[in-house]
């Protein structure tokens, strides 16, 4: 049981995911947490981790740090997301071993599924097949990761756990058009068009892909949840169960953010995997219940985007 005063440390705390447990955290009167900034601590640096590790002693560890990006990222620098995410993970892991941290939780994706297999799609389904190519680095990475905790667990018996959410938005989300995934970078397109009174807007691919989209203030109350509850270092799904298309979602921001023109599609630009819905059997039966609907959290994306425009706080 993880205890008020417990040092946890949220590693990329600045983070879309990050931010949202320190909130969460926060609000729950955990008042030990370790936060370290990206040039207070390079993850990437092992011997600037280990003497962090040394030094702050954290009794747990929430793994959220990562490059991420969308497919015109990965597509663009697979190198550098499979270097950057691989020394991090070896970083942290290792040093959260060898401090003897209680207990670590490992963030992943569910890009690391096969781009074909079965839906929804079970843990086991991993290396079932191959990877999506266009996010292929990043998936290896994440794949890397788990596997990194879960050895740790049987051969030096360190207690883990790996989550591998669905597509996540909301608070902290990244709007550049030019890393971004689907999501925000469609918030920014229809805001800024339906504000600008433009009378089309341009997306990428056919609108036939199907994914699944999870508040990032839902994925730390399940976070939290797993750290107290799951015992187990195989990895455990989190989403909502619910898949719509991309021209759906497309359609619904647009409504809400009040674009009255047309959506042409981009056929020349890549779908990425044609259809993703996570089976979330495992932590549903575990009591976790996402809060927070599409319609609420596009309402509150929405707002939060056309803030920071308008105050000029967006990372470009």
């Amino acid at each position: 049981m993880i205890q008020k005063d417990s040092k946890i440390y949220i590693a990329g705390h600045r983070g879309m995911v990050g931010a949202a447990l320190t909130r969460l955290f926060q609000e729950n009167g955990y008042d030990s947490l370790i936060l370290r900034t990206h040039s207070e601590l390079d993850l990437t640096e092992p011997v600037a981790v280990e003497n962090f590790f040394v030094k702050e002693k954290p009794e747990y560890v929430i793994l959220t740090a990562a490059k991420v990006g969308g497919i015109n990222a990965n597509q663009t620098y697979p190198a550098d997301f499979l270097e950057v995410n691989l020394r991090i993970q070896l970083n942290v892991i290792s040093s959260a071993y060898r401090s003897g941290v209680k207990k670590l939780c490992f963030l992943g994706s569910s890009c690391i599924y096969p781009r074909d297999c079965p839906q929804p799609i079970k843990e086991e389904y991993l290396l079932s097949g191959p990877l999506e190519t266009s996010n292929e680095a990043y998936a290896l990475a994440k794949i890397a990761g788990y596997k990194m905790c879960l050895y740790y667990a049987r051969q030096y018996g360190m207690d883990t756990v790996s989550l591998m959410p669905c597509n996540l938005y909301g608070p902290n989300d990244n709007f550049n058009l030019n890393t971004s995934h689907v999501l925000p970078a469609l918030v920014r397109k229809f805001a800024d068009a339906a504000d600008s009174g433009a009378e089309e807007v341009t997306v990428w691919g056919s609108g036939k892909p199907l994914r699944e989209f999870l508040h990032v203030d839902d994925l730390a109350r399940g976070i939290m949840m797993v750290m107290e509850k799951w015992q187990s270092p195989e990895i455990i799904n989190i989403g909502t169960g619910r898949e719509t298309s991309i021209a759906e979602l497309a359609k619904n921001i647009a409504r809400i953010a009040g674009f009255k023109g047309k959506i042409v599609w981009d056929k020349s630009k890549p779908d990425g995997t044609p259809r993703k819905v996570i089976d979330v059997s495992k932590i549903f039966r575990m009591g976790f219940k996402p809060e927070i609907s599409l319609e609420e959290g596009l309402k509150d994306t929405l707002a939060i985007y056309r803030a920071q425009r308008d105050a000029g706080m967006i990372r470009e």
